[in-house]
């Protein structure tokens, strides 16, 4: 019998990231809190860009748009926000949409794979995703469970389950 196997990897569909800041736009537009202030949020590129004329209105605009892709099922893990930055008379925050597991964070879930899972089950790096194998089907759900109890700073999902 061939082995059975899954992938574990750390993907964003992009269109529901568009949804989420289409929406917090909309919602920025109408907000009482905002007229006046010329808050925005929009892509620049691959980074998401959010202006507004004070600090704390930047921060409640990211408020919003995490709120927004909680509600449509993307992580906030796979959200990477930095600071507000004064530019001129406005302060720009840029966050950015992480995907893929790094090689050292690859290295962190073969491990506790090795050392906490089934005996026989075996994971291998693959790029920027992880292949876990085993001939029991069995064993590849308690690895997912494991896994889903461990808390990583990155977002996971389990897909290609066969």
């Amino acid at each position: 019998m061939a082995d059975s196997s899954f992938d574990i990897v750390s993907k964003v569909e992009r269109q529901e990231v568009d949804n989420a800041l289409n929406q917090a736009a909309k919602e920025i537009s109408q907000r009482y809190d905002f007229k006046g202030t010329d808050a925005s949020i929009a892509w620049s590129g691959e980074k998401i860009l959010m202006q507004a004329n004070g600090e704390e209105r930047v921060k409640a605009i990211l408020d919003i748009f995490q709120s927004k892709l909680i509600k449509r099922g993307i992580s906030l893990k796979s959200l990477d926000a930095g600071e507000p930055q004064l530019s001129g008379k406005e302060y720009k925050l840029f966050a950015s949409i992480e995907e893929g597991i790094s090689q050292e964070n690859a290295k962190k879930v073969a491990k506790i794979v090795r050392d906490e899972g089934p005996k026989g089950v075996k994971a291998q790096v693959q790029g920027d995703e992880l292949r876990v194998t085993s001939k029991s089907r069995d064993d590849l759900q308690a690895v997912q469970a494991l896994l889903k109890a461990q808390d990583f700073d990155f977002d996971v999902q389990f897909t290609n389950y066969r």
